[in-house]
């Protein structure tokens, strides 16, 4: 039986603050025992999906391994980070590198990678329109509103020729960066998990991976998406992440292992994203050299 926990919250921003006491009363000791890889001890994993079908085969990999899981579900992206920084969870996966290292500038933390998971294709999506060509002149289109998301949203709407954004394009390309007299398309910024529910009010929407099925769509409907094997995607790796004092954990890293090479486990995660994901095995190190530019790219950016 599964032993996961949901937990839903209102932060509405990143932040390093504790969740509600509740959360904080049940944290476990894994971080701290977790180094001994004892069977006796508890992981905490935050994610945003928990019904995914890879988590049920990891949670079963993993008790084969001795270790005991605990897949904690959020609603939103906003807090499983810092639910990791106070020490609530013990490891995340739900976010790329680009993500992580916005959360790290802007709280002033030092979460880190320890393992790859996999690349996911964004995607636009649209109940009025089933291609992109259909959509009219000075409509609006949604796009989430965290800026790493935000950024990667703007350049799929750009290669589909729906805006053109003044700096060509980048990483932290906002809504400011849209060159609104060449662009076919207005754009508004909603929380990640609104823009599926904002399809009815507009001509498209790009939706996060997490949020496709629950929005009654499947990801063979985006009308448009970005590349995930491009060489230039490695900040959008998607990753394991936790404190930084907890990156040799033998535990975790042990767990990151069961993660990439258990075929049921891999069976999952190319079921969840409709056979969209492209799972990695990124070496720990590129993963870090890759944090560490972004992390600086963003200093200068916000600085």
């Amino acid at each position: 039986m599964s032993r996961r926990t949901r937990f839903t919250s209102v932060l509405a921003a990143l932040a390093a603050v504790p969740l509600v006491a509740s959360l904080a009363a049940c944290a476990s000791n894994g971080a701290a025992a977790g180094a001994e890889g004892g069977s006796d001890d508890v992981v905490k994993i935050g994610v945003v999906g928990a019904g995914d079908p890879q988590w049920d085969a990891f949670e079963k990999a993993a008790a084969d391994e001795g270790i005991t899981i605990d897949v904690v579900d959020f609603s939103d992206y906003t807090q499983p980070n810092p639910a990791t920084t106070e020490g609530e969870l013990d490891l995340n996966q739900f976010q790329h590198i680009v993500f992580l290292a916005d959360y790290n500038v802007s709280a002033g933390q030092d979460l880190a990678p320890i393992g790859a998971t996999a690349i996911y294709p964004l995607g636009l999506y649209s109940t009025k329109y089933e291609s992109v060509d259909d959509i009219k002149q000075g409509e609006t289109v949604a796009v989430p509103n965290d800026p790493s998301n935000q950024a990667r949203a703007l350049l799929v709407l750009q290669s589909a020729g729906l805006i053109e954004l003044k700096s060509g394009g980048t990483i932290f390309s906002d809504l400011a960066d849209i060159d609104e007299g060449a662009s076919k398309v207005k754009v508004t910024a909603l929380e990640a998990s609104l823009t599926p529910t904002s399809l009815p009010d507009v001509a498209a929407a790009v939706i996060n991976n997490d949020y496709v099925a629950d929005a009654g769509l499947s990801f063979d409907d985006a009308i448009a998406q970005d590349d995930p094997t491009d060489p230039n995607a490695l900040p959008y790796v998607n990753i394991f992440a936790t404190r930084a004092e907890d990156q040799d954990n033998a535990t975790y890293r042990k767990l990151v292992e069961i993660f990439q090479t258990d075929p049921d486990v891999q069976a999952g995660l190319i079921e969840a994203s409709g056979g969209t994901a492209v799972p990695v095995t990124t070496p720990v190190g590129e993963l870090e050299d890759s944090l560490a530019k972004v992390q600086a790219d963003t200093e200068a950016h916000k600085g």
